[in-house]
């Protein structure tokens, strides 16, 4: 039997070497989780051998793809994959990263054109950003927002007077197909040039000619110095498609929380909608209401709830959106358009009909409500829209009503006369914005019935007319 001294030596040895060892170990070898791909169907992986994975955490792939945890099974987990799948097989590897799905935010995403990621998609090389934020990130808690109490004008009439726009506001807009829904959205980012508001474009599952003309309509009018535009195109996979207007509202907010006035378009959520019903398919969750899963309402209201006027202690910013949804047949009682005029303030409804008559922009002023923004007009907005919003809805009902080919009387003819130069100085073309002074003239006018001698046909005419007298007596002044 060895002595008590020696015992110590050896076990001092021991520990020795134990040291040793303990500095050659690597704790991140060991920190990895690696799973391997049991099938891939369609934008979708199934991953297995990965139990530690958490809700939405990003799964890394062979070649740079990269993943979201969807669905977390006892022994699988269903991956939404975030580009190019073809490559991806069965037993390949798949690897935790241990952190969600973010996007890179920053002054440097002005002027370019990013996708979901924020990958550039123009040819202005790459962007370095320093920082970066979630994609899913709470909603600001009712006691950190303010009242909405500041006007975001749009430089369209027929908005401005009868839908009026605050700035923390969720106005939607809906209408059928080609009725200038996107129209109204970039001529309002286009009006907020000089008006110290950062604009997000969010083109969710949208044509690359559209996007293209979108964007080329930004940059002929000077809007993509303070404009960033995400583009996820109609031939992505449905996973970027779905997280494109969560990585766009990260970029709104990094600027709302700097104390920026914010604006942001999602065009549209009906193909976002589309997106997360062919994933909830694939992974086989069991589907609901014109087959869309039961929390397609969640997904939209948590997204469109990060829209607010911060108070001024947290910087006072605001992100103004204007989320787009497009209807079938004017049928506003369908799932998702019922859906989200729930969520938002208000809407802005685009008649097919007045489309066809060319009365642009289309806006139906009896279905087109703002629930917030009357708040927000200015004193001398309010002063004329109020009674010329009257007079256009009572002018509306008189015009079904003389259809009928019933004898009018000489107030009623008046009446109708009125409506129609109400109509047509409504009316405008497309990037053809209105300054706010040069508005509230033309409303007064109108509503002191200045243009009820003028011909129908000289209406353009006269308004140019005054505009120009306008600017005159501005110049003078």
């Amino acid at each position: 039997m060895k002595p008590v001294s020696e015992l110590y030596k050896t076990v001092d040895q021991a520990f020795q070497r134990l040291h040793v060892g303990s500095e050659q170990f690597n704790p991140a070898l060991e920190s990895r989780e690696i799973g391997r791909v049991k099938s891939v169907a369609t934008g979708i992986a199934k991953v297995t051998g990965l139990p530690s994975v958490g809700y939405e955490e990003l799964v890394k792939f062979p070649n740079g793809l990269y993943g979201i945890a969807f669905d977390l099974g006892e022994t699988e987990v269903g991956v939404v994959l975030l580009g190019n799948y073809w490559q991806l097989q069965a037993g390949d590897e798949a690897e935790r990263t241990g952190r969600v799905m973010d996007v890179p935010v920053g002054k440097e995403l002005l002027g370019r054109v990013v996708n979901p990621l924020g990958e550039a998609m123009d040819d202005r090389g790459p962007i370095n950003c320093l920082e970066r934020l979630p994609i899913e990130r709470p909603a600001a808690a009712i006691m950190d927002r303010m009242p909405v109490t500041e006007p975001l004008q749009t430089g369209i009439k027929v908005v401005d007077a009868m839908v009026p726009i605050g700035r923390g506001q969720r106005e939607l807009i809906l209408g059928d197909r080609q009725t200038g829904k996107t129209t109204i959205a970039v001529d309002t980012i286009i009006n907020q040039r000089d008006q110290d508001v950062q604009c997000i474009y969010c083109a969710i599952g949208q044509r690359a000619s559209a996007v293209a003309k979108v964007i080329a309509d930004l940059e002929a009018h000077g809007a993509m110095a303070y404009t960033t535009v995400v583009v996820t195109e109609g031939n992505d996979p449905a996973g970027l498609t779905y997280i494109a207007p969560y990585a766009a509202t990260s970029i709104a907010e990094y600027f709302m929380h700097q104390g920026k006035d914010v604006l942001i378009v999602y065009d549209d959520l009906t193909n976002h909608a589309r997106a997360y019903r062919e994933i909830a398919l694939l992974l086989r969750r069991p589907p609901g209401r014109e087959a869309f899963p039961g929390d397609i309402f969640y997904i939209h209201s948590r997204l469109l709830e990060r829209a607010t006027h911060l108070k001024q202690e947290l910087g006072g910013g605001s992100l103004t959106a204007l989320p787009i949804i497009e209807t079938e047949a004017q049928n506003m009682a369908a799932y998702i358009p019922t859906n989200l005029i729930s969520i938002t303030d208000g809407q802005i409804y685009l008649s097919p009909k007045l489309f066809e008559l060319g009365i642009l922009p289309a806006v139906e002023v009896g279905r087109s409500v703002s629930r917030v923004g009357g708040k927000a007009q200015r004193k001398d907005y309010r002063k004329v829209a109020s009674r010329l919003k009257l007079a256009y809805a009572q002018f509306e009902e008189l015009e079904n009503f003389a259809r009928f080919g019933t004898r009018l009387d000489q107030s009623t003819k008046a009446q109708l006369e009125h409506g129609k130069r109400i109509r047509a100085c409504l009316k405008q073309g497309e990037h053809e914005l209105v300054p706010v002074d040069a508005q509230i003239t033309l409303l007064e006018a109108l509503g002191e019935n200045r243009f009820d001698e003028v011909p129908l046909d000289e209406m353009h005419a006269a308004e140019q007319a005054l505009y120009q007298s306008l600017l005159v007596d501005k110049n003078d002044g």
